[in-house]
């Protein structure tokens, strides 16, 4: 997917932003721009660096000094995707081949660290410390979300507390803090930077559930991989919890994550089950929750052309279809 329409007057910034975006990882070795190169260009959504300039447009506007974030947002964001693709066996990422598929682990691996490498790089010229100290931190927890997620595969015990937890790690932080992060670079208010944070966790929130949901009743074209994939990698998603919680499905669902996890079955029939049951309207329940409370907090920031823009991505997350 390209970006929104509804970014609008930014368009101008982000085309600026997405050249040295490729341009970041360019230089240093042919191979490792290479296979940076190949996911950027595939393309996404891109949201994490609007977010930083609409948060900008809270403060002082100047792109060079947002772009200094918005920018490493993005490229911590490809890495994790990177890393994540060869933790999954991903074959497919954006409708494209993965770095995984088309170099093999050990290279996808590098490229990952190299992004990463390059994200710090550029916030270096940052003077603001609490900038740092709040980028360090939800790499951090990134690392532990993902860590969970891997304890967590095929745990069909687990609980949407935990899985709330994990997304909050994997997905909503890293949103929040482009908000927020966007806000204090523009320096904005203190308190309206924490309000960009509430909004930004809440929207997180929803689109991770949401992609969830997408997983299993979405279709390759409009997801750009396999319907079912989290479920045939072991990774128990909000829809799949919900449908383990009705006794009618249980028993069925259960035996047949098991024969996903032995290898011996496709995700076909688990699908069918979870969509028979409520497991997928109870999670979309939830997810417009979460934009609700999104919602409360863009009620509270100062109103302009960009807070309407904001609330039209958060109802944009809630009824997406890729």
């Amino acid at each position: 997917m390209k970006r929104l329409q509804i970014f609008g007057l930014l368009n101008k910034d982000m085309d600026q932003i997405e050249k040295e975006l490729y341009r970041s990882v360019q230089g240093d070795d042919d191979l490792l721009s290479e296979t940076s190169l190949h996911l950027l260009r595939a393309g996404g959504k891109r949201l994490r660096p609007v977010f930083v300039l609409m948060g900008g447009k809270f403060g002082t506007y100047d792109l060079d000094k947002l772009k200094r974030v918005a920018i490493p947002l993005e490229l911590i964001h490809s890495a994790s995707l990177v890393h994540d693709d060869v933790i999954d066996d991903a074959e497919l990422r954006r409708g494209e081949p993965t770095v995984k598929a088309k170099w093999g682990d050990k290279i996808a691996m590098y490229t990952g660290d190299y992004i990463y490498a390059k994200a710090l790089v550029m916030t270096s010229g940052l003077k603001n410390p609490l900038i740092h100290q709040i980028l360090s931190k939800a790499m951090v927890e990134m690392s532990i979300g993902e860590m969970e997620q891997i304890r967590d595969f095929f745990n069909s015990g687990q609980s949407v507390r935990h899985y709330l937890r994990r997304i909050r790690r994997k997905t909503a932080l890293l949103i929040a803090v482009s908000c927020q992060l966007g806000a204090l670079a523009a320096d904005a208010e203190p308190g309206t930077a924490r309000l960009l944070y509430n909004y930004g966790y809440n929207v997180g929130m929803a689109f991770q559930i949401r992609d969830d949901l997408l997983d299993l009743s979405g279709t390759e074209k409009q997801i750009g991989k396999p319907p079912g994939s989290d479920m045939r990698q072991g990774n128990i998603t909000l829809p799949v919890i919900y449908s383990l919680q009705d006794e009618r499905l249980r028993g069925r669902l259960l035996e047949e994550l098991e024969a996903i996890r032995e290898g011996n079955r496709g995700v076909g029939r688990a699908i069918d089950l979870i969509l028979s049951g409520d497991g997928i309207s109870r999670a979309e329940e939830l997810a417009s929750r979460y934009i609700a409370k999104a919602l409360d907090a863009l009620e509270q920031l100062p109103s302009n052309r960009t807070k309407r823009n904001l609330r039209d991505i958060a109802f944009f997350v809630t009824g997406r279809a890729y």
